[in-house]
């Protein structure tokens, strides 16, 4: 993350400029718009930021790497469990919205170096998921790569469907927890996969 966005005001800031590219669109904001936005010049937010692209890539960066740490955080002491993960998802996707709204929509306006830098984010969060998993699981594989790549969606996604709903957060949360641990629990035993065959 950039050292203008680390500043004392960046949480502000992040969330004044992804809240403008949510109600905008990312294309449709220029850099002297997004600057006077921040209340930066413009010139201070080019010296930062050479394009657009690289704000993008910071802020969906930042994202990859706040959930790397909540796969990540249980490796100094006691494992982490999946209940645990699927609760830091839950409340990260309550901190930062439009956050992983951008990182789904808006990844695609990225340069191909960058998107390539954020498929290794990505890779490396399947593949925390994948041994999170993995001593439960009898699929091998590529039925496995595409179970690890299904569940970072959905934990980065139903929050947000859930969280958007009347239901009162404690159920919503519970109601995560049960669809993702009971998919993911009859997924890895591979029922579907077996009785299909």
């Amino acid at each position: 993350m950039n050292a203008v966005l680390r500043c004392g005001n960046f949480e502000e800031r992040r969330d004044k400029a992804l809240a403008l590219f949510a109600e905008k669109g990312f294309g449709q904001v220029s850099m002297r718009e997004l600057a006077s936005h921040l209340g930066l010049t413009a010139g201070s937010l080019y010296h930062h930021f050479p394009s657009k692209q690289d704000l993008l890539y910071d802020l969906i960066e930042e994202l990859y790497e706040e959930l790397l740490a909540c796969l990540n955080q249980g490796r100094r002491g006691h494992p982490q469990t999946l209940v645990q993960v699927i609760a830091a998802h839950w409340a990260l996707h309550a901190e930062r919205p439009l956050q992983f709204r951008l990182a789904e929509r808006d990844q695609c306006c990225l340069s191909p170096d960058q998107q390539a830098r954020i498929g290794q984010l990505r890779q490396q969060y399947e593949t925390a998921l994948l041994r999170l998993i993995v001593p439960k699981a009898t699929l091998r594989g590529e039925a496995l790569q595409a179970t690890a790549h299904v569940i970072a969606n959905l934990l980065n996604s139903l929050p947000g469907w859930l969280q958007a709903s009347q239901l009162p957060q404690a159920q919503g949360l519970a109601l995560m927890e049960s669809m993702m641990l009971g998919g993911i629990e009859r997924t890895l035993r591979g029922e579907s996969l077996n009785s299909m065959a």
